[in-house]
């Protein structure tokens, strides 16, 4: 036969099933977002000099070689 168990559940464990649910397709968006991001950013000067060229393996494309006599400003 049968039996009817009733277990209680912590007030947290609903919060935590759905934050793990929803962690790793957030982690995604924002990393896509923050690609994105990046993207659009890049022709900035400031972004170019203070994010991107600092990155290890595309510091390479995002350096200025322009040489200081070309240079507008």
């Amino acid at each position: 036969m049968s039996r009817v168990l009733f277990q209680s559940t912590s007030p947290y464990a609903h919060t935590v099933n759905i934050t793990k649910r929803w962690a790793a397709s957030l982690g995604i968006w924002g990393v896509g977002a923050g690609a994105g991001a990046f993207l659009f950013l890049s022709v900035t000067p400031l972004v170019r000099r203070e994010v991107l060229v600092k990155i290890p393996v595309l510091n390479w494309y995002y350096e200025d070689k322009t040489p200081a006599s070309d240079k507008p400003f």
